[in-house]
Formats: C-alpha cells, sequence, structure tokens
C-alpha cells in the first residue's frame, strides 16, 4: 500500500534528507487556531505533522501536551467537530497539506466507533494513526481495519521493548516506526541518551520501514 506517508519518506531518501514532524494539539486553545497553525507549519514546509486528539487520561505525555489537551477539552473539543474543520481544509487548494498522523488513543476511537472513526479519519486527510495504547503485537484486526480504509499504522517502539516482541511489533507496522527517544514522558530534554543509535541500528535491522525518533526531542 502506497501512502502519502511512504511517498513523504521516499522522496526525503531519495534527497537524503532527514523528514522534521512537528506535533500540535487539536483544538488547543480552540480549533480556528488548529487550522491556523496547520497553515503555517504547511507554508513553512515541515514534511509531516503529528496531531494530537486530546484526551484526559495523558498516555505518556509531560506536562506541557497535558496543559495543552486540558485547554482543548475545557474548551469543548469534539473529534467531529475537528474532523469537518480538517476536511475544509484539505479541500482549499491554496493549502499544500503534508501528510496528517494522528495520535489518538484507541479508547477514543473504540467509544467513536472503530471503522467510522477510520472512514471519517481519511475522508478529513489523515495519512496514518499512531495509537499508542494499542499494543502493537495485538493489533491485528485493527491493522485489517486501517488498511482497508487505506491508513498507515504507526507503532511505537521504545528502548525497553524487548527484541521478540519488536520483531512482532514491526510486522504490523506501516508508514514508519515511532522510536521512543527516552524512557518516560514527552518533554524537552537537555540531551538525549547515548544509547539512541544503538537502539537505532537494532531496528534498522529488523525493518526497512523509516524510523522516526519521537519523546525528548525539542
Amino acid at each position: 500500500m502506497t501512502t502519502s506517508i511512504s511517498e513523504t519518506f521516499a522522496t526525503l531518501k531519495s534527497e537524503n534528507r532527514m523528514a522534521f514532524m512537528p506535533f500540535i494539539t487539536a483544538g488547543d486553545p480552540d480549533l480556528a487556531t488548529t487550522v491556523d497553525v496547520l497553515k503555517e507549519l504547511s507554508r513553512q514546509g515541515v514534511d509531516l505533522i503529528e496531531v494530537g486528539f486530546p484526551y484526559s487520561d495523558p498516555i505518556a505525555d509531560g506536562p506541557v501536551i497535558q496543559e495543552s489537551y486540558t485547554r482543548a477539552l475545557n474548551n469543548g473539543f469534539h473529534v467531529h467537530d475537528l474532523f469537518e474543520a480538517l476536511k475544509a481544509l484539505s479541500a482549499d487548494e491554496s493549502v499544500n497539506l503534508p501528510a496528517l498522523v494522528g495520535m489518538v488513543s484507541y479508547a477514543i476511537i473504540f467509544r467513536y466507533g472503530a471503522e467510522r472513526f477510520l472512514k471519517e479519519a481519511a475522508e478529513a486527510g489523515f495519512s496514518g494513526l499512531i495509537v499508542p495504547d494499542l499494543p502493537g503485537d495485538e493489533a491485528g484486526e485493527f491493522v485489517e481495519l486501517t488498511k482497508a480504509a487505506q491508513l498507515d499504522l504507526v507503532q511505537l517502539v521504545s528502548p525497553l521493548t524487548p527484541e521478540d516482541r519488536t520483531k512482532r511489533i514491526v510486522q504490523s507496522a506501516s508508514g514508519f516506526i515511532y522510536c521512543i527517544a527516552v524512557a518516560g514522558t514527552t518533554g524537552v530534554r537537555d540531551e538525549l541518551p547515548a544509547e539512541l543509535t544503538a537502539h537505532l541500528e537494532s531496528l534498522r535491522s529488523l525493518t526497512d520501514l523509516p524510523l522516526a525518533v519521537g519523546f525528548g526531542i525539542s
């Protein structure tokens, strides 16, 4: 399956460039601001954009993202409203949106209805999803649903994930592998761990998918 995510990484590889994928919280402080930020990031030429879906029980998010989620939820964020706003933005020919990757809890998807969520996410312009609380090696049914919706399901691998489990996780991944740089929560750090290089080399021996480093990147 060829998606805008795989096409983006293929282009970057041919140009010997790394991808820049900033993260924003949808609805912080409102959807109008989210649309404006997406337009500006598009103008600045970022390669992909990770869009966080506000959630009341952050999974591995540090205080900055937690606070942004709280602001969005307090201001009445709703998934359907985000999809409608992105649909309108995707239809705007003056905006050249890069690939959008949703960071979303499976609890949100489950409550919304998995097939409905995936259908509307694709219609809204999302190219793939990261679902941090859905274990990668237990995501078989959802993997098939995302494929049917023509979406990538990006899988996360941490430095603490055993190799045998990592092998199972990468087999169900598409788009890219989200390489968690540090054990702990997201947030600003002064430096990245020295063992990160070895972690990436180990992953490269297990998959040909692009490797994107997250957590502690600022």
